[in-house]
């Protein structure tokens, strides 16, 4: 009876050991996964013009790594601590003044809600069409008040 319960146990073992590193090689492989499908996000948002969002609206942490203007788009490659980044929430906001340089310029922030309560460092990458921002002349600069970059926007 000893011979056959301890014939039992090493099999037993043998298995949940089989089962705990098939679970994390399918958990690695999911994270990796995730991670690459979250570091670029191709959908093209408005740019909104509100004075009122612009002083009000959610301002979590979050680093600005490069700014590119492309056929009317601003394309804006961020980082911020999160899960996956799916959660969150993204608006660039202009504060509608316009300010009269050579050339003009326009104060806009990347605002970012993000209710995610993990670690991870997520990179992703969005673009926003800012036609709407278009002023007299044929060309404005845009001071992103939540970095310490500008970029001119010729059209």
């Amino acid at each position: 009876m000893t011979q056959g319960s301890s014939i039992i146990k090493p099999n037993h073992v043998k298995m949940k050991k089989l089962l705990f590193s098939t679970l994390i090689g399918l958990t690695i492989l999911s994270c990796s996964k995730n991670n690459d499908n979250q570091n670029s996000m191709n959908h093209n948002f408005e740019t909104i013009i509100s004075k009122e969002q612009y002083a009000n609206a959610p301002s979590d942490e979050l680093t600005i790594n490069s700014l590119d203007i492309n056929d009317n788009r601003l394309k804006i490659n961020f980082s911020s601590g999160g899960c996956s980044g799916d959660t969150w929430v993204l608006k660039l906001i202009d504060s509608e003044n316009i300010i009269e340089s050579s050339p003009p310029q326009r104060n806009l922030r990347l605002s970012l809600k993000n209710d995610e309560l993990c670690e991870a460092l997520i990179i992703k990458e969005i673009s926003f069409d800012i036609s709407n921002l278009q002023v007299e002349g044929n060309q404005v600069r845009l001071n992103i008040t939540n970095s310490d970059e500008s970029i001119l926007y010729k059209y």
